[in-house]
């Protein structure tokens, strides 16, 4: 497949995924603890968690002796969590009503209250779906 948007989907293009990604950089860590969070059942926590696990997303590691695992993102997952603040910051603009978005992101470099905005990697300009051209790139076939 020669899309990296499908390749992506491929890894957490159901409902649940994202959400798990989410919990875990918010700090809910254990299985129980996101279960509890998001309401899932425990089989299909599990298909996720080792999903997520096997495409590199996410680590587990132990945090007692029967072992039981903590979930922490790897640099993959990381990356993934950057898209997801993009998915985000589309649901505050358009979705989130008069109440207002239900998280806000205070950047650690300047303390401010701010949003996503993609920029160029060359120039630093802001770079949205009417400021670039689509090439086909090495991997094109």
């Amino acid at each position: 497949m020669a899309c990296s948007i499908a390749r992506t989907l491929d890894v957490i293009g159901e409902p649940w995924s994202p959400l798990i990604l989410r919990d875990v950089w918010a700090g809910v860590r254990r299985f129980d603890h996101i279960q509890a969070d998001l309401g899932i059942s425990r089989k299909v926590l599990t298909e996720r968690l080792n999903h997520l696990v096997e495409q590199g997303v996410l680590e587990r590691l132990p945090y007692d002796a029967r072992p039981r695992y903590e979930y922490h993102l790897t640099a993959k997952g990381t990356e993934l969590v950057e898209m997801l603040m993009v998915m985000a910051r589309w649901g505050d603009r358009w979705l989130a009503g008069e109440a207002g978005p239900p998280i806000l992101y205070r950047h650690h470099a300047c303390g401010q209250i701010g949003h996503v905005d993609p920029r160029c990697s060359h120039c630093g300009e802001p770079m949205h779906a009417g400021d670039v051209d689509l090439l086909p790139g090495p991997g094109s076939g």
